[in-house]
């Protein structure tokens, strides 16, 4: 990403990209929780402009293995630098919010530890076995790295049997190495078609307005289909700061109900697609015919 890249604006938002500012008592509540069991979302760390919506209504999405990631992704609000340590108390304070805040379904993502040899994936099962265990009800997604093609430690997750696996591929091949330099699509398909095969519930979206052609979408549809995902998640990206990638267009209701009607036209279990839509947005709702 050069300067002016780097320093440029993004277009103004347009009137279908209205949120409200976060308040009320279930906002308080949930906030409260996560700074008392000194507990990262993802939330707050990626700037998600969903965040008063979905912490009023009681939900968050927890953020383990600290908040340092060792990516530099040019989408991506959540710090970038080397982690100072690993938190093995993390999972245990995760399990408790869980209960505190009596969810149904818990999202868990991470960031990336690409300086661990299991990239994490012992925390990720931990945090996922200890929240099963003091809340035997409620089904659990991971939004999971790609561990550096670390196939072992992919399975160290799986044997942990969350009942969702989420793994972004983020945008469309032709962007990664300016969206997302140190991934690979490949990899990202690999990986879904992994677990798929062991017979989980897959899930994966992108962000549009990067600068792909709804061509590009297209194509990355047809990918995910041939490695079996159900679930589908595409939102507007929204630039965090000026030192990240500017918006290149503001996709439309429209191109977005577009999207929508070609994943449903290739059956997919479900398609979220919007605006305002990220990764864990109504994440029980869209996967709950599936839980059945």
């Amino acid at each position: 990403m050069n300067v002016e890249e780097k320093t440029a604006r993004s277009p103004r938002k347009p009137e279908w990209l209205k949120v409200q500012l976060p308040t009320g008592t279930g906002y308080r509540k949930v906030k409260g929780l996560i700074e008392e069991h000194d507990l990262h979302t993802v939330c707050e760390s990626a700037a998600c402009p969903n965040r008063g919506e979905c912490w009023s209504s009681g939900t968050a999405t927890f953020m383990i293995l600290g908040n340092i990631c060792t990516r530099s992704c040019g989408f991506c609000n959540v710090v970038t630098g080397k982690p100072t340590e690993l938190d093995l108390d993390e999972p245990r304070r995760v399990a408790d919010a869980v209960r505190l805040m009596d969810l149904k379904y818990a999202v868990i993502t991470s960031v990336n530890r690409d300086e661990l040899k299991d990239g994490g994936a012992a925390v990720w099962a931990e945090t996922i076995r200890l929240v099963r265990e003091q809340n035997p009800n409620t089904k659990i997604e991971v939004l999971i790295p790609d561990f550096c093609s670390n196939w072992d430690a992919l399975q160290t997750v799986i044997d942990a049997k969350p009942d969702v696996l989420n793994h972004n591929t983020e945008t469309v091949p032709r962007l990664y190495l300016q969206v997302r330099p140190q991934g690979k699509f490949t990899r990202s398909m690999e990986l879904l078609a992994r677990a798929k095969a062991q017979g989980m519930v897959t899930k994966s979206g992108i962000m549009v307005g990067l600068g792909e052609t709804n061509e590009e979408v297209i194509e990355v549809m047809k990918e995910w289909k041939k490695v079996n995902v159900d679930l589908l998640t595409l939102g507007q990206y929204m630039q965090p700061t000026l030192n990240h990638l500017p918006v290149a267009r503001w996709v439309t209701p429209e191109e977005f109900k577009f999207f929508y009607d070609e994943g449903i036209k290739m059956g997919f279990e479900n398609v979220f697609s919007g605006p305002l839509v990220r990764s864990s947005y109504h994440a029980g709702e869209q996967s709950e015919k599936l839980m059945k």
